[in-house]
């Protein structure tokens, strides 16, 4: 009997010593996880680590009930977050922030009572804690806000979404036809799951609008710019031809820390990433990029020295040689708690996510506008909370605009037991006008290098760039009288005038700027004789008034206006005829106020046959570029209606910059009548 009571002694004995030594060594490997920033890991030891814990020993139990709470807090698991803080309080092993913490997480699951409960014994303990003050106020009115409502009206977008984490969408395209966004679904590139959140790497994805604007299913982008390691949060140049995006590699022995990468666009395909060095610190995270709307700026979120706790945002100016000048943006943007997630509105309106602002729990939606006067220089924020259904009680993060107007997606973790993040997408019907153009060569394709100046009589003066197709929108306000300069190295400037009334719904105004080369014949397109004379017709008048009106624009220019026919007819005739022509309309631009020494009349007859350039072949698919339209070449056309309208097209009025300094150094020289806009001279007219 005795040796059979000893048997179950030691066997109880050598249980809970197996159970002890198990725990600590759950534990152990939990805090090695926790130090390579790997969660879900260390949470998996950590409650094996808890749940093999006797009762009573309260102590031991407290404290790893509170490194638990810390882990399901930072993977967004809130409700086990809830319950393990609560752990740590009933066994009074709470440390100087587990009040926050669990007020914070209490906030997020819409406990707003109890959560205010928990800011108050913060306060209590700690009586000017910053971010408890903050979450007092936040718990007492997000119970109205949520009551209140706003004009926002949100939609989950499942059919973006998979059964893992979906965030930060990005729309791009000259017609916001591309959404890119981070996903951790089966489809992401490699096998292993991520210590930090159970699932797979983040890859990005994107979706593309059919020709009926329907979205496609979403694919991953299958080039070397996803990788094995987590990619995630991009955004993209006005141009949409540079990426940038956040990546975190994967090493087995440190700490990961975000960087930011960039890769480009060749061929609709996106090359390898390569990082962006923002400083040399290498012990900070850098990510969730942000170029701001004229392209000069990049903002980003960093854990750096200098700043004002968490999480905060920075910016960094961009330059054709790289990066230069980090700064903080500072309050009221930053806050002792963590400041997330920058993206712009094309108005200039930023918006992020934080935690130390007053909000609806988790991360909040903010809008950052610029409340300085326009010659004041340094920005001046104003931060508004745009509400409820946009934020919600739980993470709202990561806006993207579809175009101008105040609709477009963002994600959030509201509802998602696991927290994981889901596309959603939103609208305000606010009202908006907007300007839309395009800057193209006159005859040609789209000028993405150029750049529109903008001025109003409300003090507005702005530099717009275009994206990659030649376009630009741009906000504008009713009452306001703008004058809009095209411009482009090596082509005249192109100036438009615009007077925004007042409407009761969104209106877009649309403009074109077409723009002369200075090296290349421009055609006078609409021009017209009467037949075998040099007398202009009356429907000549528009196309010449709008000659009239590009060399005011650009007053140092002086141009040959050249007159040209087809090979009909004998040569010394064709020429008397031609010059004649180019005569008359140097005459018509002399009347309406240009200088006769800036235009030179030269008829050529049939001695310059037209050569064909690229954008003519769209509309004529039998000629080839670089095609010279000879009457050799016309009369081997086996198409009569073929040699008929070659003929048509050297029948034909143009002219070719031939100085850009024309009276620009000449101090006596008078001053054009017509005021234009005090805009940067751009470099072809420099």
């Amino acid at each position: 009997m005795w040796k059979i009571l000893h048997l179950i002694i030691y066997t109880v004995l050598a249980a809970v010593l197996l159970t002890a030594c198990g725990a600590d060594h759950a534990m152990k490997k939990g805090d090695k996880f926790y130090a390579l920033g790997e969660y879900y890991d260390a949470a998996n030891q950590y409650r094996k680590a808890y749940a093999q814990t006797p009762a009573k020993e309260r102590t031991l139990r407290g404290q790893r009930a509170l490194k638990l709470a810390d882990c399901y807090r930072r993977i967004n698991y809130t409700q086990r977050a809830i319950a393990a803080y609560n752990n740590a309080v009933r066994y009074k092993q709470t440390d100087s922030l587990t009040y926050l913490l669990l007020a914070q997480q209490l906030m997020k699951n819409g406990q707003y009572k109890e959560a205010a409960k928990y800011f108050q014994m913060m306060i209590d303990s700690v009586s000017d804690h910053p971010l408890a003050i903050v979450g007092l106020r936040a718990a007492e009115k997000a119970p109205q806000w949520k009551a209140e409502g706003s004009a926002y009206t949100v939609k989950r977008e499942n059919f973006f979404n998979s059964r893992r984490a979906d965030y930060s969408p990005m729309l791009c395209g000259s017609e916001n036809d591309q959404l890119f966004f981070t996903s951790t679904r089966n489809q992401s590139k490699g096998d292993e799951l991520s210590g930090i959140t159970g699932t797979k790497n983040g890859d990005i994805f994107f979706s593309q609008k059919d020709d009926k604007g329907k979205w496609q299913r979403p694919e991953v982008i299958d080039t070397e710019l996803n990788t094995n390691d987590d990619e995630g949060a991009c955004c993209f140049s006005p141009d949409g031809r540079t990426m940038y995006l956040t990546q975190c590699k994967t090493d087995p022995d440190y700490p990961r820390y975000a960087t930011i990468v960039t890769s480009n666009r060749s061929d609709a395909a996106w090359s390898k990433a390569t990082e962006l060095q923002l400083t040399r610190d290498t012990l900070s995270a850098y990510a969730h990029p942000a170029v701001s709307p004229d392209g000069q700026w990049l903002y980003f979120v960093s854990d750096m020295p200098g700043g004002l706790g968490g999480y905060d945002i920075w910016r960094v100016r961009l330059t054709t040689s790289g990066v230069g000048g980090v700064e903080n943006v500072g309050a009221p943007i930053n806050t002792p708690g963590d400041e997330m997630f920058p993206t712009f509105r094309p108005n200039g309106d930023l918006y992020f996510s934080s935690n130390g602002h007053e909000g609806m729990g988790g991360l909040d939606i903010y809008i950052a506008k610029d409340d300085s006067t326009r010659t004041s220089g340094a920005m001046k924020w104003k931060i508004e909370h745009p509400g409820f259904p946009l934020n919600s009680q739980g993470d709202d993060f990561g806006m993207t605009f579809e175009g101008a107007r105040n609709q477009g997606f963002f994600s959030s973790n509201r509802g998602d037991g696991k927290g994981w993040d889901h596309i959603y997408s939103f609208y305000n019907p606010e009202i908006i006008q907007t300007v839309k153009g395009w800057v193209y060569e006159q005859d040609g394709y789209e000028l993405p290098e150029g750049l529109v100046y903008m001025v109003g009589n409300d003090g507005t003066n702005m530099k717009l760039s275009v994206k990659g197709d030649g376009s630009f929108t741009q906000e504008i306000k009713p009452g306001v009288d703008y004058v809009l300069l095209g411009t482009c190295q090596g082509f005249l400037n192109h100036q438009e005038h615009l007077r925004v009334d007042s409407v009761d719904k969104s209106e877009e105004y649309v403009l074109q700027f077409p723009l002369a080369s200075i090296t290349a014949p421009v055609l006078i397109d609409n021009i017209f004789y009467d037949f075998d004379k040099a007398t202009l017709r009356p429907e000549s008048a528009e196309a010449l008034d709008k000659l009239v009106v590009l060399l005011k624009d650009n007053p140092h220019v002086t141009i040959e206006l050249s007159a040209h026919t087809d090979y009909k007819g004998s040569a010394e005739y064709n020429k008397r005829l031609s010059q004649r022509r180019a005569e008359s309309v140097v005459n018509y631009l002399i009347a309406h106020g240009i200088e006769a020494d800036r235009l030179t009349p030269v008829g050529y007859g049939k001695e310059k046959p037209k050569t064909i350039r690229k954008k003519l072949t769209e509309k004529y698919p039998f000629l080839k570029a670089d095609d010279v339209l000879t009457e050799e070449f016309i009369k081997a056309l086996p198409d009569a209606e073929q040699q008929e309208q070659c003929n048509q097209l050297n029948r034909r009025t143009e002219f070719i910059v031939l100085r850009t300094t024309y009276r620009m150094f000449d101090k006596k020289a008078e001053q054009p009548k017509e005021e234009t806009p005090k805009t940067e001279q751009p470099k072809s007219q420099q």
